[in-house]
């Protein structure tokens, strides 16, 4: 599945959210459900050797981070016995255990999800009796590196600001640069350097002078 299908894909939850939330509101529940069910998926295959660790070195009275991420194999980590798809296991408590979940985070990973006010939004998600439903689409998603590597991960977050500037009432352009252009205004900025840019050691800086 190529990124813009995997976009429109996500973007679907929206179907579920018309009516208790207004289109420019949308982000606000899949990006952060975007970013969990990707660090979900990230993590899974370590799970339980990190859980193992941690239990050991909890156990011990021994600081448990860098054990713990050296069995994950990343700098980020979660220690919560919980994955998205426990989730979906006991309905009555989804809110709950999703907060739960979020808790066992590296304080790094739960700061991202501070920044999006996300409890606020499973708070109103759970009001709408909207925040089983929409855990579960997105528990169905597949965002394993092994089938969406970072850089389709990269695009696919792309086009999903893009869509949730276009729907907002605000000018697109605020918010979303096409790559293409990107690459345009650098070629045009560098267009006379192209000779030296191709030499070992050369580097060029480009300084903004917008207000």
């Amino acid at each position: 599945m190529n990124q813009q299908a995997l976009s429109s894909l996500i973007w679907s939850v929206a179907d579920l959210l018309r009516g208790d939330f207004k289109q420019s509101e949308y982000g606000r529940v899949i990006l952060p459900f975007t970013v969990l069910r990707r660090l979900d998926c990230v993590l899974a295959p370590t799970k339980a050797e990190v859980l193992k660790e941690y239990a050991a070195k909890q156990a011990a009275g021994i600081a448990f981070e860098p054990f713990v991420k050296r069995k994950a194999g990343l700098d980020f980590y979660n220690v919560s016995s919980l994955d998205m798809g426990k989730l979906m296991g006991d309905q009555d408590n989804v809110r709950a255990n999703l907060d739960s979940y979020i808790q066992g985070f590296a304080p790094d990973v739960r700061s991202i999800f501070e920044h999006f006010d996300f409890a606020a939004t499973v708070e109103r998600l759970h009001k709408a009796k909207l925040l089983y439903l929409v855990t579960e689409k997105f528990a169905g998603f597949n965002l394993h590196p092994s089938s969406v590597d970072n850089m389709q991960m990269g695009l696919v977050f792309e086009e999903l600001i893009r869509k949730f500037a276009e729907i907002s009432n605000e000018t697109a352009g605020e918010h979303f640069t096409p790559r293409e252009v990107i690459r345009l205004m650098v070629n045009l900025l560098f267009i006379e350097d192209s000779d030296a840019l191709t030499k070992p050691g050369v580097v060029r800086t480009a300084l903004s002078t917008w207000r």
